[in-house]
């Protein structure tokens, strides 16, 4: 039976898994000025306002130098270049990601290879990476998955045989470990801006955080098809991967307001996780639920649940029937796709990812998100487990 606080007529909804315009709502004014005073600039593609964005975002990071950079992708091929990693090199990552990740690796030339997850915390550990090094490792790309920090102090063992760590910080804008924040805890670090992100812009944009000046110059310009500081004269094969004014005005406005937007991400995980606490057949099929009690830095890009086999295919079906916002993240390990085939080794197992990818699955989180809209997704989430527990006899 569903637990008594749920126990009603459900109502005619649709909740969206994002929604972009209840999330800016609160800054619109501010965000029309931003947008009026680009267009009225004459300055489109770099140029101040990617300046004043890319000091600002130094300015939060330490004082890492920060390059403005076209989408979240190319900040990753970027940051590779910076590494120097190439042609022979071998880069270590997790097959439980977005595909950019991968993409990277290759679009430099270098060859991936992929250590399995643990099944808490959907990353590698750092004693399996370690123990994945080879002759040939160059770097570790580590993903803070999901607004999760993974801990890359355990990495300094790799570090000090000369191993980089590229931080894919992609979904985990303003997550910490202690007193350090993503993007600031390896060698080179990667956000993108894509709209769903925690700060995120109104098209692509992305950057390039760096441990030096000399590589941030070296990523700059690559950025403009490898010129330097001499017009029409490029002395590297570069990109042409340059940041827009308008993103970069845009999110400048929007980073004043980050820290605000995650707090209320971490208010609505609060209360995803005592709605499913509260149902018993939720705390029966629901075997892993994000708790921001237990995960102090965690920023909730996603809400991602891990169910027991048989009941996420069931879950995501009536949510979605029900017009309620889902995702699943991921369906298909990288290691799976053709675009990896014969850059791996195809005997390898990665049975952790595999099972993740047939038993995890988002549900809606976005600031302006009402905690009746949550009542109405765990709602409907508890309308499945009971059809799935009658169907399995269990009911």
């Amino acid at each position: 039976m569903i637990e008594q606080r749920f126990r009603r007529k459900p109502r005619v909804v649709s909740i969206p898994l994002f929604d972009p315009k209840r999330a800016h709502a609160p800054l619109q004014k501010a965000l029309e000025e931003a947008a009026v005073s680009v267009l009225r600039s004459g300055r489109y593609i770099l140029g101040p306002e990617v300046e004043a964005f890319e000091q600002s975002l130094s300015d939060r990071l330490e004082g890492r130098p920060v390059v403005g950079v076209s989408s979240g992708t190319d900040a990753l091929v970027l940051a590779l270049r910076a590494l120097e990693i190439g042609p022979g090199d071998e880069v270590l990552t997790t097959p439980y990601t977005f595909v950019a990740t991968v993409d990277a690796i290759l679009r430099v030339g270098a060859t991936p290879r992929f250590v399995d997850i643990d099944p808490t915390t959907l990353m590698p550990t750092a004693e399996a990476l370690t123990a994945a090094t080879s002759a040939a490792t160059r770097a570790v790309i580590i993903v803070h998955l999901f607004g999760a920090a993974f801990d890359c102090s355990e990495l300094e063992e790799l570090r000090s045989r000369g191993i980089a760590v590229l931080e894919d910080a992609a979904q985990a804008f303003g997550a910490r470990l202690g007193d350090r924040e993503v993007g600031t805890m390896g060698d080179v670090g990667a956000f993108s801006f894509f709209p769903t992100k925690n700060l995120g812009g109104y098209g692509d944009g992305g950057a390039v955080v760096l441990d030096s000046q000399e590589r941030a110059d070296y990523v700059r310009a690559l950025r403009a098809h490898g010129r330097g500081a001499r017009s029409y004269y490029s002395s590297h094969i570069g990109y042409n991967a340059r940041l827009d004014a308008m993103q970069a005005a845009l999110l400048r406005v929007k980073l004043a307001h980050v820290d605000a937007a995650n707090s209320t991400r971490r208010d609505l995980a609060g209360n995803y996780h005592a709605l499913i606490q509260a149902d018993e057949r939720l705390r029966e099929l629901v075997v892993l639920t994000p708790d921001p009690e237990s995960l102090p830095g965690h920023v909730f890009h996603q809400y991602v649940l891990r169910v027991k086999p048989g009941f996420r295919d069931v879950a995501v079906a009536h949510l979605k029937e029900s017009k309620i916002g889902v995702g699943i993240y991921y369906p298909t390990g990288v290691h799976q796709q053709p675009l990896v085939k014969g850059h791996v080794d195809a005997e390898l197992q990665f049975p952790e990812t595999e099972a993740a990818c047939l038993s995890t699955f988002a549900i809606p989180m976005f600031p302006g998100l009402t905690g009746k809209e949550q009542e109405e997704v765990i709602f409907r989430l508890c309308e499945a487990a009971e059809q799935y527990m009658r169907a399995s006899g269990q009911g």
